[in-house]
């Protein structure tokens, strides 16, 4: 059975090329867009009181499948998930070519510190580097500091350093931004900043991601997965996780976080190169 996640199919609306392996009243081939908003919920249904499943960032690419009273059934470029966004956080197909490299940064509306703030960026976002201005860096939205943009093929060297960047930052269900992110979030806006591709979700990492080192001798950079949750090894001893306990990013020793689970660890993947 198709994964709904990753599947744009409904039983009235399915994309074109699934023409032939799902069952639907109508096919499309879907348009072209892009999100320009710092960040935009995806959510399960076309409500804002439906789960937010996952978050589009600014400059992401996405194929529209439908549009309809104000919202739009769409599949995410990065990492081909599906959900219901705001139609108004949908513009035209951008050709970006720089990214953020930073957990969160002011776009503003000019070239000033004391300009008025237009949108936060967080890291991974993806936009159109225009002309240096100072310190500023010339967007299609605005202005943005020069030191928090990269070209957008210059990948981080340690996504744990990444991910450790974040400590302290909310959990929040289906966030992947320095505003709010889950478990898996975490790691995957982490990787992402690596120039390593990952799915969203723990189950989805578990499966795609590394090789199984269950019963290895632990080290920075391991995936722990229980089931429904995930952390990364900050060295041979502490995890770094977003969690609902502490309902935020906290590092502490993954021997407490076994303890306090209180489910078995189901496998420990290695991500090397």
């Amino acid at each position: 059975m198709a994964d709904r996640r990753l599947t744009p199919a409904r039983p009235d609306l399915a994309a074109a090329h699934l023409r032939g392996q799902v069952e639907a009243q109508n096919f499309v081939e879907g348009t072209l867009s892009s999100v320009i908003r710092g960040r935009a919920s995806l959510r399960a249904a076309p409500s804002d009181g439906a789960s937010q499943d996952s978050e589009l960032l600014r400059g992401e690419a996405v194929t529209v499948y439908e549009r309809k009273n104000g919202w739009a059934w769409v599949q995410g470029e990065t990492d081909s998930y599906v959900g219901y966004v705001r139609e108004a956080m949908l513009g035209p197909r951008m050709a970006a070519d720089a990214h953020v490299i930073v957990p969160l940064t002011p776009l503003l509306s000019a070239p000033d510190v004391k300009a008025p703030l237009r949108d936060l960026l967080p890291l991974n976002a993806l936009v159109q580097a225009g002309a240096r201005i100072g310190e500023f860096v010339e967007t299609e939205g605005g202005f943005l500091p020069a030191r928090a943009l990269a070209p957008r093929a210059r990948a981080a060297p340690d996504f744990v350093a990444v991910a450790e960047q974040f400590f302290g930052a909310p959990y929040v269900w289906g966030g992947k931004t320095f505003q709010g992110l889950d478990c898996s979030g975490l790691i995957q806006t982490a990787l992402q900043a690596a120039g390593i591709p990952a799915p969203r979700d723990t189950d989805m990492m578990e499966r795609d991601l590394g090789q199984t080192v269950l019963g290895a001798k632990l080290k920075r950079g391991d995936l722990v997965f229980w089931k429904g949750h995930m952390g990364v090894m900050r060295d041979g001893e502490t995890l770094l996780h977003a969690n609902a306990f502490h309902m935020l990013v906290a590092s502490e020793p993954l021997a407490e976080v076994i303890e306090r689970i209180a489910k078995p660890v189901t496998t420990i993947k290695r991500i090397e190169g």
